[in-house]
């Protein structure tokens, strides 16, 4: 009885929660639209002085990924030669997602680059 109420609790609520998204998604495309295309030199200043923040941060990073990324895949290597395939494969899973946050972080940082003119480069 009680997974019955739970499951029409649920149900019913992602039945209004999809009609209220649909609902807003009108008024939300329209102030979009009506929102002005410049930004100020102070906006875009302070926003230029966040990115670089940022860009320091994604470095720091990227430096320590740089050192770690040598020693997993040493020990993937260690792992599947000694015929530990589950470590090995989370390892391996591990490697692969730290090398697409370290892409995801050079195409930040290309943005910033692009947008403000930094001084920090991209590596």
């Amino acid at each position: 009885m009680r997974k019955l109420i739970a499951v029409a609790a649920v149900s019913g609520s992602l039945i209004f929660g999809a009609a209220g998204v649909i609902g807003l998604s009108g008024t939300a495309g329209a102030a979009v639209a009506t929102a002005p295309a410049s930004v100020t030199p102070a906006t875009h200043a302070a926003r230029c002085a966040k990115a670089e923040k940022l860009a320091t941060r994604i470095q720091a990073r990227e430096a320590k990924a740089t050192v770690w990324l040598p020693k997993a895949q040493a020990r993937e290597a260690k792992a599947t030669a000694a015929g530990h395939t589950k470590v090995a494969s989370r390892i391996s899973a591990r490697i692969s997602r730290v090398e697409k946050l370290e892409g995801k972080g050079n195409a930040v940082l290309a943005k910033i680059a692009a947008k403000c003119g930094s001084a920090t480069s991209t590596s």
